[in-house]
C-alpha cells in the first residue's frame, strides 16, 4: 500500500532564473533539467519526467516508455484561485491547506482521454525545436515562453535537499535542491507503488500576470492506473483501466459504459 512521497509533497512559486542556460536535458534524457529562483533568490532545480524508466508489457514496445501529457493553453480551475497569494519559495502541502493540492482524478483537472504521449526528443533531429513531436521540444517551448514573458511558475512535486557541500549537477549552485515527481503519483503498481497517494499529484502551472493567463502542463506514464482509491492505490490494472478507457472517464466526458 502507498505511503505517498518520501520526502513530502507541495508547491514551489518562482520564476525561471535570468541566465542564458535555463534548461538543459538530462543525462539519460529521461528528464528536462531547470533552473529557477525562488524565496531569497535561492535556486532550485525542476526535474520535469519526459521519458518513463517502466514500459508496461500490454503496450508496443517502441512507445511504452513514452510519457503522456496534456497542456492547457488557457486553463482555468477552482485550485488556481489561491496561488498567487502564496509567497515565493516551497510550499509544503498537508491536509490543512489541501485546497492547494493537485489531484488528476480527483479534481477534475485533466480529461484523461485527451492526454497523448510523445518521445522524449525527435530521433530523426533532434534540433528541429518543434514541439508538436517530441516532448522536450514540447516542454521548453511553454519554459522559453515563460522566461520571455517573466512568468510565475507553480511547480507541483516532492521536494528533494538542500544538500550541503553538495552543487547542483547540472547548474553548478550550491546547496543542490529542488523538486522532481512533477507528474502523476498514484496507480503505480510494482517499485513505485509505495508512493502512491492522492491529493499529491505533480504539475506545472505557469501563471502570465499581464495577460491574466494560465498554462498547465501534467504529465502521466503510460503504466499508472487511473482507477484508484483514496490512498491512491490501483483499485484495476492499468492494462484494464487507462488513460483512454470507459471507466476512467465516465465522469469526465460523454461516454457511454
Amino acid at each position: 500500500m502507498g505511503k505517498g512521497l518520501d520526502n513530502g509533497y507541495g508547491v514551489l512559486k518562482c520564476k525561471l532564473a535570468d541566465v542564458e542556460k535555463v534548461y538543459v536535458p538530462s543525462k539519460g534524457t529521461n528528464h528536462v533539467e531547470v533552473l529557477v529562483i525562488g524565496d531569497s533568490h535561492e535556486k532550485f532545480r525542476l526535474a520535469i519526467n519526459i521519458q518513463s524508466s517502466v514500459s508496461p508489457r500490454h503496450l508496443s514496445e517502441d512507445t511504452a516508455n513514452q510519457v503522456l501529457y496534456y497542456v492547457g493553453e488557457d486553463f482555468s480551475s477552482e485550485e488556481i484561485t489561491h496561488l498567487p497569494d502564496l509567497q515565493f519559495g516551497f510550499t509544503e502541502i498537508t491536509k490543512g491547506n489541501r485546497n492547494i493540492a493537485l489531484d488528476f482524478i480527483r479534481g477534475n483537472l485533466v480529461i484523461p482521454n485527451k492526454m497523448v504521449f510523445l518521445p522524449n526528443t525527435d530521433p530523426e533531429n533532434s534540433e528541429d525545436n518543434n514541439p508538436d513531436n517530441d516532448l522536450y521540444d514540447k516542454v521548453t517551448s511553454y519554459i522559453e515562453e515563460a522566461k520571455q514573458k517573466n512568468a510565475t511558475l507553480y511547480v507541483f512535486g516532492e521536494p528533494w535537499g538542500p544538500e550541503k557541500n553538495k552543487p547542483d549537477k547540472y547548474f553548478d549552485f550550491e546547496p543542490g535542491r529542488g523538486i522532481h515527481n512533477i507528474h502523476m503519483n498514484q496507480g503505480n503498481a510494482g517499485k513505485y507503488a509505495k508512493e502512491n497517494g492522492s491529493w499529491q499529484d505533480g504539475g506545472v502551472l505557469i501563471h502570465h500576470e499581464n495577460e491574466n493567463r494560465w498554462v498547465a502542463i501534467f504529465l502521466a506514464f503510460q503504466s499508472q492506473s487511473w482507477c484508484t482509491n483514496d490512498k491512491g492505490d490501483a483499485t484495476k490494472p492499468v492494462s484494464e483501466c487507462d488513460h483512454i478507457s470507459c471507466e476512467a472517464n465516465k465522469e469526465k466526458a460523454e461516454v457511454s459504459c
